[in-house]
């Protein structure tokens, strides 16, 4: 069986509102990509929620998947009707061929190596070095499989700063991926907290998959106690806000390290933490920074 993948173009304007239309008369799926990606007028956006004051390109794509049976000319009408538009936009259509989706999808995560003697490993792949500390991670509904350069910032940052017996909290904990790299590389007591109770779940079951013991809780449950080491990656933004709570957390003689901080954004927030401990950059990668520190 082969799927219809048709795609046309639009303005930002209309783009999402023929998306929610087309899902609405039985598409499969819609996206929206940037119609100039690739060439000089393309448009990225980045920054986090809120930040972004004009979502969406001006020369928006839009693809959607359809039946093999569906009647493509109908559906787009019925959309663009839907909306409030009186042409039909010319569209592509491709077949997609039916396929082992989850095999495809498995081939395109390999073993991630973050130094000798660490590596996160997909559950469906061997151990590539048995000898060395492996995290068994496979990608899911919570942010961190290790790919992303903040999560090796702070793995990296993990790895020089535990020693063996330290008390280690996971601030915005995610997969629970470091948390559960701190326990592997000698933490006595580990702990995260997140806003999203999935993705507290989803550490729960990935500590249990990794014979990690630790203790996992959403923001509804608050956080208690001093911790040795402290890591938040998140964003700027929540970093700015729960700077207070945060650092109350850390003990005195205790370091923190934070991520998910893009190099322009560095010196802003070692200036909110200078009240509390002093803050310096201690790696970078791409275009991210680690900033650590240690509590008076």
């Amino acid at each position: 069986m082969a799927w219809q993948s048709v795609s046309f173009l639009t303005d930002a304007a209309s783009a999402e509102p023929i998306c929610d239309a087309l899902i609405e008369a039985g598409a499969l799926s819609a996206s929206i990509e940037d119609a100039d990606a690739g060439t000089p007028d393309e448009q990225p956006q980045f920054g986090e929620p809120g930040s972004v004051t004009t979502p969406g390109w001006a020369h928006s794509r839009v693809v959607v998947l359809l039946q093999p049976d569906d009647d493509v000319a109908a559906l787009i009408g019925a959309a663009v009707a839907e909306v409030g538009l009186t042409a039909l936009p010319e569209w592509t259509v491709e077949r997609i061929e039916e396929q082992n989706w989850v095999q495809l999808t498995q081939s395109q995560f390999d073993p991630i190596r973050i130094s000798e003697r660490l590596w996160i490993v997909p559950s469906w792949h061997e151990l590539p070095d048995p000898s060395a500390i492996s995290l068994i991670l496979d990608p899911g509904m919570a942010f961190g499989t290790g790919s992303h350069p903040t999560t090796r910032l702070c793995l990296e940052w993990l790895e020089r700063e535990v020693k063996g017996g330290e008390r280690m909290l996971d601030y915005g904990c995610g997969s629970g991926i470091l948390a559960m790299a701190a326990a592997k590389l000698g933490a006595s007591h580990v702990a995260g907290v997140d806003i999203d109770p999935q993705a507290v779940d989803a550490a729960r079951a990935n500590a249990e998959r990794n014979a990690v013991v630790a203790t996992f809780a959403d923001s509804a449950e608050p956080v208690a106690g001093e911790y040795d080491l402290v890591v938040a990656n998140i964003l700027s933004n929540p970093l700015r806000v729960l700077a207070p709570a945060i650092c109350a957390h850390v003990r005195s003689g205790g370091r923190l390290a934070l991520s998910g901080i893009l190099r322009e954004q560095a010196e802003e927030i070692i200036g909110i933490y200078a009240q509390w401990l002093p803050m310096q950059v201690a790696d970078t990668r791409e275009d991210w920074v680690c900033l650590a520190g240690v509590k008076p």
